[in-house]
């Protein structure tokens, strides 16, 4: 167990802003993303993109926590301070989901935003990412230079009903057992980088399945407001970051939420 040691970041609340389906976003929406992240890849220090997916992966230290007990809340929080980067960037980017149980995904597979190699003749940074040089080094002979993609067949992707069921399991450390096998399930049908941990988050497509994974989590934290994470975990720390398993469990203490229709959020004028 690795308990916080120093006193966790006070997190003050932030104004809500509304993550959205990557498929409902209106054309400025998906431009604001666009740039944040062009602007993110352009940076070579501790602000970048290149940084804050090596976080995940590669150059060592692997900070991520798969198949243990903080699976959710450390994503939880690498979401939650990457998206502050692209904030800092550009003040109403949020991060989308893909919604990998929807009919358009079911025959189409990838949402067609990461799939344009190019928009208004520059290179579209949702359709892939360079891998680190440190990541490459110590990634050893045949490490990619950058991300690629080699995605399985869309019908076999999870269904809508396949989710419900998952959201019907009252136990938080069987739902998030469950929920992660499914999350795996995505990584390998993506294939190429995102079905290596190493290289995985360079990949922005990443962060889309990811948001998707942490919504179902909230969908269940709705669902099951008595139930939530065992008491021996609250006060884990989710280095690299200052912030405990605590800190993770309130999305709107966090300052986001995840919006029914992308339309609404934009009509009440909220990013």
């Amino acid at each position: 167990m690795t308990v916080a040691t120093s006193a966790p970041a006070q997190l003050v609340q932030a104004p809500l802003s509304f993550r959205k389906n990557v498929d409902m976003l209106r054309a400025p929406q998906l431009a604001v993303l666009r740039r944040a992240l062009a602007a993110g890849m352009a940076l070579g220090d501790d602000r970048g993109f290149e940084h804050w997916a090596g976080l995940h992966g590669l150059p060592l230290p692997m900070y991520c926590q798969h198949h243990t007990e903080l699976f959710l809340p450390w994503h939880r929080a690498y979401l939650y301070f990457f998206e502050l980067t692209l904030k800092d960037q550009e003040p109403t980017a949020t991060l989308p989901w893909w919604d990998w149980t929807s009919t358009v995904s079911h025959q189409r597979g990838l949402p067609q935003a990461y799939l344009e190699p190019q928009v208004d003749g520059q290179p579209n940074p949702l359709a892939g990412s360079v891998v680190n040089d440190l990541a490459r080094q110590q990634g050893g002979p045949g490490s990619p230079e950058r991300t690629f993609r080699d995605p399985d067949d869309p019908a076999r992707l999870p269904t809508t009903a396949a989710i419900r069921q998952l959201l019907q399991l009252s136990d938080f450390l069987d739902f998030q057992q469950q929920l992660e096998q499914v999350h795996d399930f995505i990584h390998v049908w993506v294939g190429g980088t995102m079905a290596e941990i190493p290289f995985a988050a360079y990949d922005p497509i990443f962060f889309a399945h990811h948001v998707m994974v942490d919504r179902i989590w909230r969908l269940w934290q709705l669902r099951h407001p008595t139930a939530g994470v065992p008491a021996q975990l609250m006060d884990e720390a989710l280095p690299p970051f200052n912030i405990t398993v605590r800190q993770t469990l309130s999305v709107t203490t966090l300052g986001y939420d995840y919006a029914s229709f992308s339309s609404r959020t934009a009509i009440a004028g909220q990013a």
